[in-house]
Protein backbone atom coordinates (compact mmCIF):
# COMPACT_ATOMS: atom_id res chain seq x y z
CA UNK A 1 0.00 0.00 0.00
CA UNK A 2 1.34 3.37 -1.08
CA UNK A 3 1.50 6.26 1.67
CA UNK A 4 -0.94 8.32 0.01
CA UNK A 5 -3.52 5.24 0.05
CA UNK A 6 -2.21 4.32 3.87
CA UNK A 7 -2.96 7.63 5.02
CA UNK A 8 -6.32 7.75 3.82
CA UNK A 9 -6.92 4.22 5.09
CA UNK A 10 -5.90 5.48 8.44
CA UNK A 11 -8.44 8.67 8.16
CA UNK A 12 -11.25 6.64 7.38
CA UNK A 13 -10.36 4.47 10.23
CA UNK A 14 -11.13 7.30 12.69
CA UNK A 15 -13.46 9.22 11.04
CA UNK A 16 -11.50 11.70 9.56
CA UNK A 17 -11.21 14.04 6.34
CA UNK A 18 -7.43 14.73 4.72
CA UNK A 19 -6.01 17.66 4.80
CA UNK A 20 -3.86 18.81 1.90
CA UNK A 21 -1.76 21.64 2.14
CA UNK A 22 0.43 23.33 -0.68
CA UNK A 23 3.77 25.41 -0.65
CA UNK A 24 6.09 25.98 -4.08
CA UNK A 25 9.36 24.79 -3.30
CA UNK A 26 11.78 27.75 -3.07
CA UNK A 27 9.33 30.27 -2.17
CA UNK A 28 10.02 32.26 -0.44
CA UNK A 29 13.67 31.28 0.08
CA UNK A 30 14.86 27.59 -0.88
CA UNK A 31 16.40 27.26 2.82
CA UNK A 32 12.57 27.43 3.76
CA UNK A 33 11.09 25.00 1.86
CA UNK A 34 11.57 21.71 4.64
CA UNK A 35 10.96 23.57 7.33
CA UNK A 36 7.62 24.62 6.04
CA UNK A 37 6.84 20.93 5.01
CA UNK A 38 7.62 19.62 8.64
CA UNK A 39 5.74 22.57 9.89
CA UNK A 40 2.57 21.89 7.91
CA UNK A 41 3.25 18.28 8.51
CA UNK A 42 3.56 18.86 12.27
CA UNK A 43 0.00 21.23 12.80
CA UNK A 44 -2.42 19.23 10.82
CA UNK A 45 -1.99 18.89 6.91
CA UNK A 46 -1.93 15.23 5.93
CA UNK A 47 -0.46 14.81 2.48
CA UNK A 48 2.11 17.65 1.39
CA UNK A 49 1.55 19.18 -2.31
CA UNK A 50 4.63 20.80 -3.21
CA UNK A 51 4.79 23.04 -6.24
CA UNK A 52 7.81 22.79 -8.76
CA UNK A 53 8.86 26.20 -10.36
CA UNK A 54 7.74 26.67 -13.72
CA UNK A 55 7.92 29.56 -16.12
CA UNK A 56 4.59 29.19 -17.16
CA UNK A 57 2.13 27.45 -15.17
CA UNK A 58 -1.20 27.61 -16.76
CA UNK A 59 -3.67 25.96 -13.81
CA UNK A 60 -2.14 28.68 -11.88
CA UNK A 61 -3.36 32.03 -11.12
CA UNK A 62 -1.79 34.85 -9.93
CA UNK A 63 -0.90 33.99 -6.07
CA UNK A 64 0.62 31.18 -7.51
CA UNK A 65 2.45 32.46 -10.76
CA UNK A 66 4.05 34.87 -7.77
CA UNK A 67 5.49 32.35 -6.16
CA UNK A 68 7.10 30.24 -8.93
CA UNK A 69 8.63 33.57 -10.51
CA UNK A 70 10.10 33.95 -6.68
CA UNK A 71 11.12 30.64 -6.49
CA UNK A 72 12.55 30.67 -10.68
CA UNK A 73 14.48 34.36 -9.13
CA UNK A 74 16.14 32.16 -6.16
CA UNK A 75 17.44 29.19 -9.00
CA UNK A 76 14.77 26.77 -7.75
CA UNK A 77 14.37 23.71 -10.57
CA UNK A 78 13.46 20.23 -10.38
CA UNK A 79 16.16 19.04 -9.11
CA UNK A 80 16.21 21.13 -6.71
CA UNK A 81 12.62 20.12 -5.09
CA UNK A 82 13.79 16.35 -5.29
CA UNK A 83 16.54 17.22 -2.84
CA UNK A 84 13.78 19.08 -0.49
CA UNK A 85 11.93 16.04 -0.09
CA UNK A 86 14.74 13.91 0.11
CA UNK A 87 15.97 16.44 3.03
CA UNK A 88 12.41 16.04 4.30
CA UNK A 89 12.22 12.14 4.36
CA UNK A 90 15.42 12.05 6.93
CA UNK A 91 13.34 12.89 9.63
CA UNK A 92 9.64 12.50 8.02
CA UNK A 93 9.18 8.98 6.56
CA UNK A 94 5.07 8.53 6.92
CA UNK A 95 3.68 12.17 5.42
CA UNK A 96 3.20 11.78 1.85
CA UNK A 97 4.49 14.07 -0.55
CA UNK A 98 2.76 14.91 -3.94
CA UNK A 99 4.70 17.39 -6.46
CA UNK A 100 2.31 19.24 -8.92
CA UNK A 101 3.89 20.73 -11.82
CA UNK A 102 4.18 20.43 -15.61
CA UNK A 103 5.27 18.31 -17.90
CA UNK A 104 8.38 20.98 -19.44
CA UNK A 105 10.60 19.85 -16.71
CA UNK A 106 10.16 16.50 -16.24
CA UNK A 107 10.63 16.25 -20.42
CA UNK A 108 13.62 18.28 -19.73
CA UNK A 109 14.84 16.03 -16.73
CA UNK A 110 14.07 12.86 -18.59
CA UNK A 111 11.19 11.16 -17.95
CA UNK A 112 13.09 7.69 -17.26
CA UNK A 113 15.59 10.21 -15.17
CA UNK A 114 13.00 11.97 -13.15
CA UNK A 115 10.81 9.04 -12.08
CA UNK A 116 13.96 7.49 -10.86
CA UNK A 117 15.09 9.98 -8.78
CA UNK A 118 11.40 10.86 -7.52
CA UNK A 119 11.34 7.74 -6.08
CA UNK A 120 14.63 7.70 -4.38
CA UNK A 121 13.91 11.17 -2.85
CA UNK A 122 10.64 9.97 -1.22
CA UNK A 123 8.01 11.19 -3.84
CA UNK A 124 4.75 9.51 -3.42
CA UNK A 125 2.34 11.23 -6.12
CA UNK A 126 2.53 13.05 -8.70
CA UNK A 127 0.17 16.15 -10.81
CA UNK A 128 1.31 16.50 -14.10
CA UNK A 129 -1.14 19.46 -15.27
CA UNK A 130 -0.33 18.98 -18.69
CA UNK A 131 -0.46 15.35 -19.36
CA UNK A 132 -4.09 14.40 -20.20
CA UNK A 133 -4.85 10.57 -19.41
CA UNK A 134 -5.56 9.90 -22.88
CA UNK A 135 -2.07 10.09 -23.60
CA UNK A 136 0.55 9.31 -20.65
CA UNK A 137 -0.31 5.58 -20.64
CA UNK A 138 3.74 4.88 -20.31
CA UNK A 139 3.90 7.68 -18.30
CA UNK A 140 1.79 6.13 -15.49
CA UNK A 141 3.01 2.29 -16.40
CA UNK A 142 6.28 4.08 -15.60
CA UNK A 143 5.34 5.51 -12.22
CA UNK A 144 3.29 2.44 -11.13
CA UNK A 145 5.96 0.15 -11.62
CA UNK A 146 8.09 2.95 -9.07
CA UNK A 147 5.29 2.76 -6.63
CA UNK A 148 4.51 6.26 -7.52
CA UNK A 149 0.43 7.20 -7.47
CA UNK A 150 -0.51 9.71 -10.73
CA UNK A 151 -3.26 12.26 -9.78
CA UNK A 152 -5.81 13.64 -12.35
CA UNK A 153 -7.99 16.40 -12.31
CA UNK A 154 -11.27 16.74 -13.09
CA UNK A 155 -13.48 20.05 -13.41
CA UNK A 156 -16.87 20.89 -13.29
CA UNK A 157 -17.15 20.77 -17.11
CA UNK A 158 -15.59 17.77 -17.25
CA UNK A 159 -17.52 14.93 -19.42
CA UNK A 160 -18.86 11.66 -18.24
CA UNK A 161 -16.09 10.06 -20.81
CA UNK A 162 -13.31 11.82 -19.31
CA UNK A 163 -14.42 11.16 -15.72
CA UNK A 164 -14.30 7.20 -16.99
CA UNK A 165 -10.90 7.55 -18.13
CA UNK A 166 -9.62 9.72 -15.01
CA UNK A 167 -10.88 6.97 -13.10
CA UNK A 168 -9.34 4.32 -15.27
CA UNK A 169 -5.97 5.38 -14.89
CA UNK A 170 -5.67 7.14 -12.01
CA UNK A 171 -4.15 6.17 -8.18
CA UNK A 172 -3.45 7.93 -4.92
CA UNK A 173 -7.10 10.65 -5.30
CA UNK A 174 -9.19 12.19 -7.28
CA UNK A 175 -8.40 16.01 -7.37
CA UNK A 176 -11.66 17.58 -8.26
CA UNK A 177 -11.38 21.72 -9.41
CA UNK A 178 -13.91 22.97 -7.75
CA UNK A 179 -14.00 26.37 -10.23
CA UNK A 180 -13.73 27.18 -13.83
CA UNK A 181 -10.87 28.97 -14.00
CA UNK A 182 -7.46 29.19 -12.47
CA UNK A 183 -6.05 28.69 -8.95
CA UNK A 184 -7.43 31.02 -6.15
CA UNK A 185 -10.27 32.25 -9.15
CA UNK A 186 -12.88 32.94 -6.14
CA UNK A 187 -14.92 31.74 -3.68
CA UNK A 188 -16.63 28.26 -4.22
CA UNK A 189 -20.42 27.03 -3.92
CA UNK A 190 -20.43 24.24 -1.44
CA UNK A 191 -23.36 23.11 -2.17
CA UNK A 192 -22.61 22.65 -6.01
CA UNK A 193 -19.89 21.41 -5.56
CA UNK A 194 -21.09 18.63 -3.59
CA UNK A 195 -23.86 17.76 -5.66
CA UNK A 196 -21.17 16.85 -8.32
CA UNK A 197 -18.92 14.64 -6.26
CA UNK A 198 -21.52 11.32 -6.32
CA UNK A 199 -20.55 11.06 -10.05
CA UNK A 200 -17.32 11.09 -9.67
CA UNK A 201 -17.80 8.60 -6.69
CA UNK A 202 -20.00 6.14 -8.93
CA UNK A 203 -16.62 5.85 -11.38
CA UNK A 204 -13.74 5.14 -9.00
CA UNK A 205 -13.33 4.10 -5.63
CA UNK A 206 -10.33 6.28 -4.96
CA UNK A 207 -10.23 9.12 -2.70
CA UNK A 208 -11.53 12.01 -4.03
CA UNK A 209 -9.92 15.90 -2.81
CA UNK A 210 -11.22 19.03 -3.37
CA UNK A 211 -9.44 22.06 -4.75
CA UNK A 212 -9.20 25.85 -6.12
CA UNK A 213 -10.92 28.18 -3.49
CA UNK A 214 -11.13 26.80 -0.36
CA UNK A 215 -9.88 29.72 1.71
CA UNK A 216 -10.29 29.34 4.99
CA UNK A 217 -11.57 26.57 8.39
CA UNK A 218 -15.36 27.36 7.35
CA UNK A 219 -15.24 26.27 3.74
CA UNK A 220 -12.76 23.76 4.59
CA UNK A 221 -15.41 22.24 6.94
CA UNK A 222 -17.92 22.27 4.01
CA UNK A 223 -16.15 20.66 1.68
CA UNK A 224 -15.14 18.12 4.41
CA UNK A 225 -18.68 17.24 5.09
CA UNK A 226 -18.68 15.34 1.68
CA UNK A 227 -15.05 15.08 -0.15
CA UNK A 228 -12.21 12.82 1.25
CA UNK A 229 -10.06 15.81 1.33
CA UNK A 230 -9.27 19.19 0.82
CA UNK A 231 -6.52 21.01 -0.68
CA UNK A 232 -5.64 24.57 -0.10
CA UNK A 233 -2.58 26.20 -1.98
CA UNK A 234 -3.42 30.10 -2.71
CA UNK A 235 -4.48 31.23 0.67
CA UNK A 236 -1.62 30.16 2.27
CA UNK A 237 0.53 31.49 -0.16
CA UNK A 238 -1.22 34.87 0.03
CA UNK A 239 -0.90 34.26 3.77
CA UNK A 240 3.33 34.19 3.64
CA UNK A 241 3.63 37.01 1.56
CA UNK A 242 2.07 39.26 3.93
CA UNK A 243 5.19 38.30 6.54
CA UNK A 244 8.83 38.67 6.43
CA UNK A 245 10.75 35.51 5.41
CA UNK A 246 11.33 34.56 9.27
CA UNK A 247 8.53 34.77 10.05
CA UNK A 248 6.97 32.12 7.41
CA UNK A 249 7.05 29.06 9.27
CA UNK A 250 5.13 29.89 12.72
CA UNK A 251 2.54 31.84 10.45
CA UNK A 252 2.26 28.34 8.22
CA UNK A 253 1.36 27.05 11.66
CA UNK A 254 -0.80 29.61 12.62
CA UNK A 255 -2.76 29.38 9.54
CA UNK A 256 -2.90 25.63 9.27
CA UNK A 257 -4.23 24.75 13.31
CA UNK A 258 -7.64 26.59 12.87
CA UNK A 259 -8.90 24.97 9.96
CA UNK A 260 -7.34 20.99 10.69
CA UNK A 261 -9.72 21.89 14.30
CA UNK A 262 -12.64 22.98 12.33
CA UNK A 263 -12.09 20.03 9.66
CA UNK A 264 -12.14 17.27 12.66
CA UNK A 265 -14.99 19.10 15.00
Amino acid sequence: MSRIAGRFAELKAVGRKALIMFVTAGDPAPSLTVPLMHALAESGADILEIGVPFSDPMADGPVIQRASERALKHGVGLSDVLHSVSSFRKQNSKTPVVLMGYANPIEAMGVEKFVAAAKAAGVDGLIVVDYPPEECGPFVELCGKAGIDCIFLLAPTSTDARIIEVARVASGFVYYVSLRGVTGAGHIDSDEVLARLPKIRAATRLPVGVGFGIRDAESARRISRGADAVVIASRLIQELEAVPPAQAVECARAFVKPIREAMDA
